[in-house]
C-alpha cells in the first residue's frame, strides 16, 4: 500500500539499478548529501524529456547547493541508458520496474498511474520538499532549487 510522504518525515531508504546496471543504495547516500529525487513517468515522451534537459541544464546548481539528482521510472536499464546517452543526462537514472519504490514514496498520479512528484531529502535523510505536478514538468526544478537554497541559508 502506497503512502503519501508528508515535509518533516524521514525518506524511506531503497537500492535500485542505474542506467548502467550497477546497484545503487540511495539509503547510503542519505546522510553524505542532500537529494533530489524525481519520480517521472516514462523515458522519452514529451514531458519526461522536458524535465530531464531542465535537470540536466540545472544540474551544476544543484551540485554547488550539495545536493545530487536522481531520477526514477519504471522503464528498463536498458531504456535509461539511451534515454541518458541521448539526451547527454549526468545525473543517475534509476529502474524500478515494479513500482515498489514509487509505493514506498506514493508517487502516483491519479487514479494510479505514474506520477510526476520530485522530492527533496536533506542531509539527514529528511523530506524537505515534495512538488508534484503531472503538467508542469519544468517547475519541479525550479521549485527543488528554491527549497534547497533555503536551506542552506538555514
Amino acid at each position: 500500500m502506497s503512502k503519501n510522504l508528508k515535509v518533516g518525515t524521514a525518506a524511506p531508504k531503497f537500492a535500485l539499478l542505474d542506467q548502467n546496471g550497477k546497484e545503487v543504495d540511495v539509503g547510503a547516500l542519505m546522510g553524505t548529501k542532500a537529494l533530489v529525487v524525481y519520480f517521472y513517468p516514462k523515458d522519452f515522451t514529451s514531458g519526461c524529456t522536458m524535465q530531464a534537459h531542465e535537470f540536466r541544464n540545472m544540474h551544476e546548481e544543484f551540485l554547488k547547493n550539495g545536493a545530487e539528482v536522481i531520477g526514477i521510472s519504471s522503464d528498463s536499464v536498458e531504456s535509461h541508458k539511451k534515454f541518458a546517452e541521448e539526451h547527454q543526462l549526468p545525473f543517475t537514472l534509476l529502474s524500478d520496474p515494479d513500482g515498489r519504490v514509487r509505493d514506498m514514496y506514493g508517487a502516483w498520479g491519479a487514479g494510479k498511474i505514474a506520477g510526476r512528484v520530485t522530492y527533496l531529502i536533506d542531509r539527514q535523510g529528511i523530506i524537505r520538499m515534495v512538488f508534484s505536478s503531472q503538467i508542469q514538468p519544468r517547475k519541479h526544478i525550479s521549485e527543488a532549487l528554491r527549497v534547497l537554497e533555503e536551506i542552506k541559508k538555514g
